[in-house]
């Protein structure tokens, strides 16, 4: 059992989707060991007028919640978009805690997803090339180790701790231009299966405000891995467009949960080369860039979410 000492805090980012948060907050609270676990909710602030309502429910519901050991709501008065609402919220709770579960507002999760992030970070703890703990799984159609690492990281339910948080780098331009000097775009885009560079670079030119491209970068250009299960703990359930998300056919979104305990032993820190080539397999079938319209469609939906 782990103690609520060594349980990581849970960072849940919201902003003006009452009923998605809801769902998000219930399958949190499900999971075993919650109620030892500390929740603190930054809410972000709201755009305009019109959706100052959405924002005032979602901030009723966070007031209200229960079945953690703690709960703390951090309101933003100003709107500060995703990407820096995440980055800032994940630097200051990261440098008091020196781990966290991070999660969005649309993310259903397993009663087992919390037990995973925490056995995983406290095993991982002091292992200098692991960057991140993912909650998700792409849906392969291989059959998966029971973990395994990837140099690829996923921002669907992640945790991470201080030391891994302190090499992300913000300027999307500096990580672009070593990926270049280093001659590693093509891997960067595992081996052209999908434009990983493009949403770096769409992000330098201010077509989108992407975090989590500029993690993945960071994470990739200090070879850090990210560890996975092998079935994925978290569901994305927002396509019920009150966001800028995707349809709810993507392939990304059909994802059945797993919900047995996942065993995490000590492996190998090395990418497992076996699950690697499924990934690029599954990049290049459902977003290749042999199917440019298709795929530029679903990047530009991909990065309104990050």
């Amino acid at each position: 059992m782990i103690s609520s000492r060594d349980r990581a805090p849970i960072a849940l980012f919201v902003y003006n989707r009452p009923t998605l948060a809801r769902s998000t907050l219930d399958a949190l609270a499900a999971n075993r060991g919650a109620g030892e676990s500390d929740l603190v909710i930054f809410s972000d602030g709201p755009r305009g007028e019109t959706d100052r309502a959405l924002v005032t429910q979602v901030r009723l519901l966070a007031a209200s919640v229960t079945g953690f050991r703690s709960v703390k709501v951090v309101e933003s008065p100003t709107n500060l978009g995703l990407a820096a609402s995440i980055v800032t919220g994940v630097t200051a709770l990261v440098a008091e805690r020196g781990r966290i579960i991070v999660m969005e507002d649309d993310l259903v999760t397993s009663p087992v997803f919390l037990d995973f992030m925490n056995d995983s970070l406290n095993m991982y703890h002091s292992e200098p090339a692991v960057g991140a703990i993912s909650g998700y799984t792409f849906p392969l159609e291989a059959r998966l180790p029971e973990t395994f690492f990837l140099l690829e990281e996923s921002c669907w339910g992640w945790a991470t701790w201080s030391r891994a948080w302190a090499k992300f780098e913000p300027d999307g331009r500096k990580l672009l231009s070593e990926i270049q000097r280093t001659g590693r775009l093509r891997e960067f885009d595992l081996d052209g299966s999908f434009p990983f560079a493009q949403m770096l670079q769409e992000q330098i030119a201010g077509r989108n405000n992407s975090w989590a491209i500029r993690w993945r970068a960071s994470l990739f250009l200090n070879g850090m891995l990210s560890l996975y299960p092998g079935g994925s703990l978290v569901r994305n359930v927002g396509t019920d467009g009150s966001g800028t998300h995707a349809t709810p056919s993507d392939i990304m979104y059909d994802t059945d949960l797993r919900l047995e305990p996942v065993r995490v032993e000590r492996i190998t820190v090395k990418v497992d080369d076996s699950v690697s080539g499924e990934m690029r397999r599954y990049f290049r079938k459902h977003f290749a860039y042999g199917r440019w319209p298709r795929t530029v469609r679903r990047l530009k939906r991909l990065l309104n979410q990050f």
